[in-house]
């Protein structure tokens, strides 16, 4: 199954070349998936490089280093991000909830010291110089947080993924030509609405573009997504499916918005967390709507790489917007929030009814 994963991610989601440079970020955990993944890639012809931290390097680092260190930039890690042609990072976490308690004031300044990295790689993904994927790898962590055996997780993964699909590719293939259906419409619309029990938001997509997510940039992906006009969002909305951001969850997450800003915020659970992230430039305007499409993927599972991608949900992130959609806003967070639409939940495209209780109506 890994030999097969790998194939996807190497000839699919990256389309890898001979020549091309290939930088991987994971853990150790993920040696098996990324030893096939080293494995296709050279066969092809292609050069990699890797980071693969241990277990608690980051928490370590968090509680020892000093002002200096924080603010040290790796220059390794900034060559490859401007220099390679493919990114991926494989999610294979040992733990969780080991930066729950990292300083706010350090996680501060890390922050502040990271961002040149973040610019230039989401300017490359705006330009198109820079393919990636985000992948997952499965780990007894993630299957804890899912509420799953790792034999289950594993399984959840795989089937995301469409590896027990005899062809993985055609399949995604297959995922691409009913989404460019969905953007080639709604790039032909300029406002949109979401409704819901609890919601009710609209928001401006004039001059931006929709992009269709069919497993290039992320494995799994199934998700049709844009740029809000930064100050055109309006309404209020409520995110039902947990979401979780630097190690820390909330959940029952509701927001106000007036002329593109967060206005009001509560949650059920880590309002404090609301607090941080709405405190930092540029996060309390969006950057980031969307539509899940996977109806591979019906259980969240607190992974925002495959809970964004649940059939019958819509998700909008604070913070950084992607430039290839034609965003403007700026930030150093990008937080995927999700609304389930399942239960009475509806789409308008300019007034249009388009799409009802978690299904696209005929486009």
């Amino acid at each position: 199954m890994l030999k097969k994963y790998a194939k996807l991610l190497v000839h699919y989601s990256l389309d890898l070349k001979k020549g091309e440079l290939l930088y991987i970020k994971s853990t150790t955990l993920a040696e098996p998936l990324i030893r096939e993944i080293y494995r296709e890639a050279t066969k092809i012809g292609a050069n990699v490089i890797k980071d693969l931290s241990f277990r608690e390097e980051g928490k370590i680092f968090m509680d020892y280093a000093d002002d200096d260190q924080l603010a040290f930039l790796n220059p390794i890690d900034k060559m490859a991000m401007e220099t390679c042609d493919a990114y991926l990072y494989v999610r294979a976490p040992f733990n969780l909830k080991s930066g729950k308690n990292i300083d706010k004031e350090k996680r501060t300044k890390r922050s502040n010291a990271t961002k040149e990295l973040n610019q230039i790689y989401f300017k490359r993904l705006a330009d198109g110089s820079l393919k990636r994927s985000l992948c997952q790898y499965p780990t007894q962590a993630n299957a804890q947080e899912a509420e799953l055996s790792l034999e289950e997780y594993e399984e959840f993964v795989f089937g995301a993924c469409k590896l027990y699909e005899e062809d993985p590719v055609a399949a995604w293939l297959e995922v691409r030509k009913s989404q460019q259906k969905i953007v080639d419409f709604l790039n032909q619309k300029s406002i949109i609405r979401y409704v819901n029990k609890h919601s009710d938001i609209s928001f401006s997509v004039e001059g931006r573009t929709w992009i269709n997510s069919d497993g290039m940039n992320n494995m799994p992906s199934g998700e049709v997504f844009s740029a809000p006009v930064e100050d055109s969002v309006n309404g209020e909305i409520v995110f039902d499916y947990p979401s979780i951001y630097m190690g820390q969850e909330a959940s029952g997450i509701k927001l106000k918005v007036k002329d593109g800003e967060v206005v009001e915020w509560s949650a059920e659970r880590g309002g404090d967390l609301l607090d941080q992230v709405f405190s930092t430039p540029g996060a309390r305007f969006f950057g980031e709507v969307a539509i899940g499409t996977n109806y591979s993927i019906q259980q969240a599972t607190k992974n925002i790489l495959f809970d964004e991608k649940i059939g019958g949900s819509v998700h909008m992130a604070v913070g950084q917007s992607y430039g290839q959609c034609g965003g403007k806003n700026e930030s150093s967070i990008h937080w995927d929030m999700i609304s389930d639409m399942r239960d009475g939940g509806k789409i308008y495209a300019d007034g249009e009814l388009i799409y009802e209780n978690g299904q696209f109506l005929e486009i």
